[in-house]
């Protein structure tokens, strides 16, 4: 048999060595993108989505054009991504966090909660739904195709958690699903305009005060009484 040289050898290293190269690449790749991201929802925040451009990030991350355009090939890419990203962090922050409370009212209260503390948090910066609302309600393409997609997901994880306080029997039978979600979104759009463009200090109160109305309103007996009995703090289970 031939005996193995090095220099016949070095090729099998080679190999071996290569996919430990390509795997730091790749995560060196990835993580630029992630910088550059998060660079884009702070400006995206502050100036809309129509504030982006790939010359104001490569400001903001000290990188070149070139480098920038090469994790965003266009600035509509740009856009898609940022909406994405925003939409994740949201469903991390209200949704997936509001699931962990029993089906029924303690959920969809949890829900409402959540979402009121990450607008009241957004004051000073901006809620991109709201803005890209404001921006892309007129324009169509693939842009305003991500927002709707993002706001219509959300609409309908409300839409169930109402639906499920229904069969919980914590609303009434003949709750009308479709104007709880309407209601709840104008409270939010509301305390965004009133915190962030009047600079009412008693925006957050007023939200609180339409959530308890619209629940008091579609709530059943069963339903208030679990209600009162979570927001008791003499109770065991009171919601945190």
């Amino acid at each position: 048999m031939r005996p193995v040289t090095a220099l016949s050898a070095s090729p099998k290293k080679a190999a071996a060595r290569a996919p430990s190269r390509a795997g730091r690449s790749l995560q060196k790749g990835q993580q630029t993108r992630a910088v550059i991201l998060e660079a884009a929802l702070g400006l995206a925040s502050h100036m809309g989505l129509e504030g982006l451009s790939i010359g104001a990030l490569a400001d903001v991350t000290g990188m070149s054009k070139s480098g920038v355009f090469a994790h965003f090939g266009s600035r509509e890419e740009l856009q898609i991504a940022v909406v994405t990203e925003y939409h994740a962090r949201f469903e991390e922050e209200v949704f997936f966090t509001a699931i962990r409370e029993p089906r029924g009212l303690p959920r969809l209260r949890a829900m409402f909660e959540r979402w009121v503390r990450r607008v009241s948090v957004e004051v000073d910066s901006g809620c991109i739904y709201i803005s890209g609302a404001v921006e892309f309600d007129d324009r169509p393409g693939p842009v305003r195709d991500a927002l709707v997609g993002m706001v219509k997901a959300w609409h309908a994880a409300l839409h169930k958690a109402i639906e499920l306080s229904v069969q919980e029997q914590h609303l009434r039978a003949d709750a009308d699903v479709d104007q709880i979600v309407f209601e709840l979104h104008g409270l939010i759009l509301s305390l965004h305009h009133d915190a962030r463009f009047m600079r009412s200090p008693g925006a957050l109160a007023r939200a609180g005060v339409g959530f308890e109305r619209v629940i008091h309103f579609y709530a059943s007996p069963l339903g208030l009484e679990i209600d009162q009995a979570r927001k008791s703090p003499k109770n065991g289970a009171t919601r945190r």
